[in-house]
């Protein structure tokens, strides 16, 4: 593969990276787009949204620690792997639409594609790292506002398509992860500033967190992870919870893709005032007023006023993730120079980890709790969060 001279970024080089970024990142909620039609269809127990959410979470938590630990990025080209993990992505997603609806095969086939996704997500990261040796903030702000957009895909996708059933959603979301792999690898070269990382070391950890600045930045991360994905996977639920409460005429499908697209340009609209201000102060409150929303979710979910109701779940999934890309800088910036590379895949599998547990909560209390409560619990995290970055002046 040709590793591009230093010099000039090309116009496309950015573009290309977003694109195939927001393609592959489809295939993290396919699963969940398309759980409604199998619940009512084949039987599948409701509790599943649950389980194939943290199956995903898991596959990538470990993907993440097998790439890390054999420099999968570093020793081959990172747009080759990135190809290579889209189309076996694809492929995995692909085949739950011709197999026999059973809840283990598709946890297993969700599984898989979840440690693909760690050769998509973190190694696109790396890519834009290669090419942006300055400005890569805000590089960095439109790749996790494309994870966003991908993520909310699936259910664009089953409001456009679901005349054509839930393995449409699952064709389509394929056909985007395997072009987009494509793309970047035909158009995007090997980056000029590509340079070998240290090697992992998993006894790192034991060091980096003596750091004060460092744990309070990482601290901070784990209360927004606690809150982000369990938001997201549950927001459909919530959604359908209120429009039947409330006899709304709306698609549950359209409204969760234009909920999670919030996301998109909260991460955008944030690194741009983080240029102007700093990222602790945009983390700290993007994550403040989502902890906010967490706090009064039980009142949200009984306004019997659309435009209120809505207009406050967008305010959440605007706020929900537009921290994320400003908690990385600050965990990359506090982290020991000599650890930066083991601190960032620790503390991203950390953070993964947690979401399973936020998540694996909500699926236990829809089942025995009235719905109205459910996001509660979600307030953990911010207060957190806000605690540990309020505590140490991070930079």
């Amino acid at each position: 593969m040709i590793q591009a001279a230093p010099g000039q970024v090309p116009w496309h080089i950015l573009p290309v990276i977003i694109i195939s970024q927001f393609c592959g990142t489809a295939l993290w909620f396919a699963g969940n787009a398309v759980l409604p039609s199998l619940v009512e269809g084949y039987g599948l127990a409701a509790n599943s949204l649950g389980y194939l959410t943290s199956t995903v979470q898991l596959g990538f938590i470990l993907g993440t620690l097998v790439f890390a630990f054999l420099l999968i990025a570093d020793r081959f080209s990172p747009v080759a792997v990135f190809l290579v993990c889209a189309l076996l992505g694809a492929g995995f997603n692909l085949s739950m639409a011709f197999i026999e609806v059973r809840l283990d095969y598709f946890l297993l086939l969700r599984f898989l594609t979840g440690i693909c996704l760690a050769g998509i997500y973190p190694v696109g990261m790396k890519i834009a790292a290669d090419w942006y040796e300055t400005g890569l903030g805000k590089a960095l702000g439109y790749l996790v506002g494309a994870l966003v957009l991908g993520t909310a895909f699936p259910h664009f996708v089953q409001y456009t398509l679901g005349d054509l059933g839930w393995q449409g959603v699952l064709i389509a979301t394929s056909a985007a992860a395997a072009i987009g792999g494509l793309l970047l690898y035909l158009t995007v070269p090997n980056g000029p500033f590509r340079q070998k990382s240290k090697v992992f070391d998993p006894m790192a950890i034991w060091t980096i967190f003596r750091y004060p600045k460092f744990r309070a930045a990482a601290f901070g991360y784990f209360g927004h992870m606690w809150e982000l994905y369990a938001f997201w996977a549950f927001l459909p639920f919530v959604l359908h919870y209120w429009f039947e409460a409330y006899t709304f005429v709306g698609d549950v499908s359209l409204w969760s893709f234009i909920g999670i697209s919030m996301g998109s340009l909260g991460c955008v609209v944030g690194g741009y005032i983080s240029l102007r201000k700093n990222s602790k102060m945009v983390a700290f409150y993007m994550l403040l007023v989502s902890g906010i929303l967490c706090l009064l979710s039980p009142l949200i979910l009984q306004i019997n006023l659309a435009p209120l109701f809505l207009g406050l779940m967008l305010l959440w999934g605007f706020c929900v993730v537009g921290d994320s890309p400003q908690f990385s800088t600050l965990v990359a910036q506090n982290a020991p120079a000599e650890f930066r590379g083991s601190a960032l895949t620790i503390v991203n599998c950390i953070g993964f980890a947690i979401t399973i547990g936020s998540i694996q909560l909500l699926n236990y209390l829809n089942q025995h709790y009235p719905t109205r409560w459910l996001l509660l619990p979600l307030v953990i995290g911010p207060i957190f969060g806000l605690l540990a970055l309020n505590r140490q002046k991070v930079k």
